[in-house]
Order: C-alpha cells, then structure tokens, then sequence
C-alpha cells in the first residue's frame, strides 16, 4: 500500500555521474526542507559503470530518505525514470538528471509555479551548458521527430520537471516498451506550463547519448508514435510509378512516331536497380514497424529491480 504521507519525491536515474552524487544529495536536501522536511529521493542505478551503487547505498544509509533500486541491467534513461515512478509515493514528483546540470535549487522554481494550479511544470533550459555537438543532435533530433510526428516539440526542454499525482497515475498506465518521458507527457494531457530555469555545465564524467543513440532513439520515437514513414513511402511509390508511366509512354512516342529505338540493357539495369532499392528500403520502414508490435506483443517488463536500499512494498 502506498504511503500518501511523502509530499516530495524526487526521481534521478543514475549513470556515470558517481562523482556528482555526494553534492547532489547535500543539495537537494538543503533544497527539499525549504519545501517539506517530508520528500523521498529515488536513485535508480541504470547498471553505471562507476560503481555508483555503492556510493547509493552509502547515502542511504546516512539518511532513509534517499531510496536506491539498482536495476538487473542497463536498461536506459527512460526506463529507468519508469522504475522512479512506480515505486514514487509522493504527491508531487520532480524527475531530473545526476550530473547536476539540472539544478537541485531550481525545483523550488518548479513547486512554486504547480502550486498555482498546474499539473505539470517543465523547465527550460533557456542558456544550455552543453557542447555544440549536443545541443545540435538534440535540435536535429527534435527537427526530425516534429517533422514526421506533425508536433512542436521544444529543444530546450528536456526531463527536468514536476509532475502532480494525477499525471503519475496516468504516466503509470502506459505500459509501451518504448517509452520517452517527456514525449509521454506531451501525450497525456493535463494543464501544464514551462518556466524558465538555469542550467548548468556538466562537470563530471560525459553524456551517455551519443550520436549513434540518438539516431537509434529517433527511430524508435517516430515508429512508436507516428506512421507518417508509412504514408511518405506510399506516396513515394506512387510517384515513381507516376514518373515510371509517363517515361515509358514517351519511349513508345519516340519509337512509333520519331522512329527512335528503345535504348536497352544500360536503361533496363539501371530501372531494376533504382526500384529495387526502393522495394528493400519500404520493406525496411515495414518492418521497423512489425518489429514494434513484436515487442508489444510480448509483454515484457520494462526493467527488474536486482535489489533496493529499502523493504520492497506493494506499488
């Protein structure tokens, strides 16, 4: 049974960021009291690298309040923000990153603003500490995800936020294996608003998203929430069979009327080779697709827990 009694719970998946944890609590907690000295912190350790479940353990020990679950493996950010909010009991819950460069000081920006009757406050990261390269692929990403989503999508958002109950219990029921925190929420609902907040420059350890996971991560977001691909490719395929008709009915003017032969084995290969390239690339968009609802289908968990800090309660 779930405990109504936590006001606060703040949710940080772990990764690679172990240097930072020892700030990030005295931070947070120092932040947290000036709210309620009622609050939960939830590190999820999404299998760092760094041996930062350790260090968790340490902390929880040193106060109740922080509350580990080490995940069985990697399962990414985003599960591991799912994992947060099926253990949180609190009825306001701030999701955010462990590298500190979303800032512990700033969540009282975000409570203050819910209070005034919203259901959601995202923060926005109005000048991004990051390097160019990241905030590029993060502008590209959302371009591409606007682009076959029909969305707008805001590059300087990204999951540092508060959430009420409410919006906990609906994000709780949304089971997809690919889940996205923010584009989840986009989806949902509920009157929500978006602040302005400082961030700040990552000092410990890098990113984990790297170009290749960004793509990967792309693709994933668009099949699982658009099947726009789909409609481009039937589009396309009429067109290039559009363009295929009205070339073939000139070849039969120029041989009947103007006496031209048809040239040959050059033209034919090259048809043959351009359509089949077609064919292989809208099997791949279809089966991107198939490959989707196999995983649906099978119902697997989103992540398991190998163990946690506290007495495992009913969620």
């Amino acid at each position: 049974m779930q405990n109504n009694n936590t006001y606060i719970s703040v949710i940080i998946p772990i990764y690679s960021c172990i240097q930072s944890l020892g700030e990030l609590y005295t931070r947070l907690e120092t932040t947290l009291t000036k709210i309620s000295d009622d609050f939960e912190i939830i590190m999820i350790n999404d299998a760092s690298p760094d041996g930062a479940w350790e260090v968790i353990k340490i902390l929880s020990l040193k106060d109740k309040r922080i509350k580990g679950i080490n995940l069985s493996r990697n399962f990414g950010q985003h599960r591991a923000i799912a994992a947060g909010l099926d253990y949180a009991k609190g009825n306001w819950i701030v999701i955010m990153d462990c590298d500190l460069q979303d800032r512990p000081e700033e969540i009282i920006k975000l409570y203050n603003k819910a209070s005034e009757g919203y259901d959601i406050v995202f923060g926005k990261r109005i000048e991004r500490k990051d390097n160019f390269l990241k905030k590029l692929g993060s502008k590209v990403f959302y371009k591409i995800y606007d682009y076959f989503t029909e969305s707008k999508v805001d590059n300087t958002i990204a999951n540092f936020s508060i959430i009420s109950k409410k919006v906990l219990n609906s994000l709780k029921q949304l089971k997809e294996q690919n889940i996205v925190y923010p584009l989840f929420i986009n989806w949902i609902g509920f009157k929500r608003v978006e602040i302005n907040i400082e961030h700040s420059k990552r000092e410990d350890g890098k990113s984990s998203y790297t170009l290749s996971k960004l793509i990967n991560l792309a693709i994933d977001s668009i099949v699982s929430q658009s099947n726009k691909p789909l409609k481009l490719s039937i589009k396309f395929g009429f067109i290039v069979s559009f363009i295929s008709f009205i070339y073939a009915f000139w070849l039969i003017i120029r041989y009947f009327i103007f006496s031209v032969p048809v040239e040959g084995w050059t033209s034919v290969m090259v048809s043959i080779y351009f359509i089949g390239g077609l064919l292989f690339a809208n099997m791949g968009i279809l089966g991107l697709y198939i490959g989707k609802i196999f995983d649906e289908t099978k119902n697997r968990p989103l992540y398991l827990v190998q163990e946690t800090t506290f007495e495992s309660e009913e969620k």
